[in-house]
């Protein structure tokens, strides 16, 4: 994040401004990439997973799988469809690969990641069925993971999207209560909030646009996603969160 838009919201939750972020990230990569924003509320993580304390990482609220997810993994298997599963494993949070079954995005995705506490290769697909599973992570070619969002779209809460950046395939299964909006009603409700604002840039947004007040999608946002915006701002490039909180928050 740029020093203008963390100096924005800094300053607007100074003056009241009640603020908080969703992302599909983990607590501990979020924080890395808002490194010096001073959200003083809940945060929605993996999705609305998760709703997590800003300055503890406390879980507040938590959702996960119930049995149903070890035939789901069984058909991904079988289809050589082979995950990233996040879990609770003896109360830690990990994320669990095979590393020899790996794709290149997974590859990718997991140099990020590089150094990550929460790292866990194992040695047999079996092991990724281990703990208490909140999140699945497909890396692969579209003809192969189409046709298991096809299947289990109503079963799960599934995205099936590009990635905006890398441009790689992406599939993810959450439970089916699990997704932005959800958790946004949920803080909403604790902090007696009446009005949700919220801001976008990627299919995984377009249910957290659909319930909101009001709904805005950065110019670099994904053309779906602005199908369902309230108007379009400047791109995240041009701080266009910030520039549009600093001119309508207090003006409204």
């Amino acid at each position: 994040m740029s020093e203008y838009t963390i100096g924005v919201i800094n300053s607007l939750t100074e003056k009241g401004m009640i603020f908080s972020y969703a992302t599909a990230r983990s607590f501990v990569t979020a924080k890395k990439v808002t490194k010096g924003l001073n959200a003083k509320i809940p945060l929605i993580i993996y999705n609305g997973a998760f709703v997590a304390d800003n300055a503890s990482g406390e879980r507040l609220i938590e959702n996960y799988f119930d049995d149903t997810v070890y035939e789901l993994l069984d058909v991904l298997f079988e289809n050589e469809i082979y995950p990233i599963v996040y879990s609770y494993i003896d109360g830690r949070e990990k994320f669990s690969f095979v590393p020899q079954l790996c794709t290149c995005g997974m590859k990718a995705f997991l140099e990020s990641r590089r150094g990550d506490v929460r790292t866990n290769a194992v040695n047999v697909l079996t092991d990724l069925k281990a703990g208490d599973i909140f999140y699945i992570t497909c890396i692969d070619e579209p003809e192969k993971l189409r046709p298991m969002y096809e299947k289990y779209k109503d079963l799960f809460h599934c995205v099936y999207d590009k990635d905006i950046y890398s441009k790689k395939q992406w599939l993810e299964f959450m439970p089916k209560n699990v997704s932005k909006a959800n958790a946004v009603k949920q803080l909403q409700e604790l902090m007696s909030c009446e009005k949700a604002v919220v801001f976008g840039d990627g299919k995984n947004d377009i249910d957290m646009f659909k319930s909101a007040d009001e709904a805005y999608a950065v110019e670099n946002a994904d053309d779906e996603l602005k199908k369902y915006a309230s108007a379009v701002i400047l791109s995240n490039d041009d701080d266009g969160v910030a520039k549009w909180l600093e001119e309508n928050l207090f003006a409204q």
